[in-house]
């Protein structure tokens, strides 16, 4: 009897998002602020204050902080697709700022689509029924 012989890379498993594990898209943000411009006090102060709380609780995710003098206080989001996202922080309050840090680490990464005009459920094939609906039944559905 022959026996087949398996390779190392044949044994390679591929992460993916599922019931079993769960790959947080998230790899990087990079907080910018400048150290003269107003604007950018709360932001100084998040980064003083909150950021190494919040990189403690995140400790899949790289955290950089970079002085950009002359430019507006931004958050910037890289993720495992490629993408970036950048978020502007001039004019928030150190909680806002902390918000908007949470929605770069819980977003996707993926482009935004407009749901506006497009079909929301779309489907290769039509159903074997029919649309169901509670009216069409011999005694009506009542809650």
């Amino acid at each position: 009897m022959a026996t087949q012989q398996l390779w190392r890379a044949q044994l390679r498993s591929y992460p993916a998002n599922g019931h079993t594990a769960f790959i947080p898209q998230i790899r990087k943000v990079v907080l910018e602020f400048c150290q003269h411009y107003p604007s950018s006090s709360n932001a100084r102060t998040f980064i003083s204050n909150h950021l190494e709380r919040v990189a403690r609780e995140h400790p899949h995710v790289e955290f950089v902080v970079r002085q950009r003098n002359g430019h507006e206080p931004i958050a910037r989001g890289f993720y495992a697709n490629g993408r970036d996202k950048v978020v502007p922080l001039n004019k928030l309050q150190v909680t806002g700022i902390e918000r908007k840090v949470q929605l770069l680490m819980d977003s996707s990464g993926a482009k935004i689509k407009p749901l506006k005009g497009a079909r929301t459920v779309e489907s290769t094939t039509e159903s074997a029924r029919g649309i169901w609906s509670g009216l069409h039944v011999d005694t009506p559905f009542t809650i």
